[in-house]
């Protein structure tokens, strides 16, 4: 048995109810149900099978930062000491707010953070007060969003 064959089945149906519901989570079950040509219990039926078999892992609003203020997206490459100062080096990452995603990596770097600050003067600050200061990181290679292009979650 191969890994792809212990993956969730999912049909055309299960397909266009994920597309709708990526698109706007909060669109109604039964506009949802009208417009692929099913009822509203069968859509709830499918959502929880989605939801059971890991396919949906919950819902969630998205900010919009720059109405916040926050206008400065960078990427930054963490390159450690050694390569057990990663998890010391990544829980103190998690507790800096302006820190959205972190992952280990091949290459250059031990780690790439994604982050978000209000402006350029932020970043330098969040580099050289915090970042550069966590034990075991010796440098950083930052790389700043000018503008995003795409922003999606997988296609069907």
């Amino acid at each position: 048995m191969t890994h792809i064959d212990s993956l969730p089945k999912i049909d055309g149906i299960d397909k266009e109810i994920l597309r709708f519901l990526m698109e706007d989570a909060r669109k109604p079950i039964l506009e949802i149900a009208r417009k692929i040509g099913i009822s509203g219990a069968a859509i709830h039926q499918r959502l929880r099978k989605l939801e059971a078999s890991g396919v949906i892992k919950g819902s969630k609003f998205i900010v919009n930062t720059k109405t916040l203020g926050y206008n400065t997206m960078a990427y930054i490459g963490v390159y450690l000491d050694k390569a057990m100062s990663n998890p010391a080096a990544v829980s103190a990452l998690k507790k800096i707010p302006e820190v959205l995603e972190c992952h280990y990596t091949t290459g250059n770097w031990s780690i790439l953070i994604k982050v978000l600050c209000r402006d350029n003067e932020h970043l330098m600050r969040l580099l050289n007060q915090e970042i550069q200061q966590i034990k075991g990181v010796s440098r950083t290679e930052t790389f700043i969003s000018l503008d995003q292009q795409i922003d999606r979650q997988i296609g069907f």
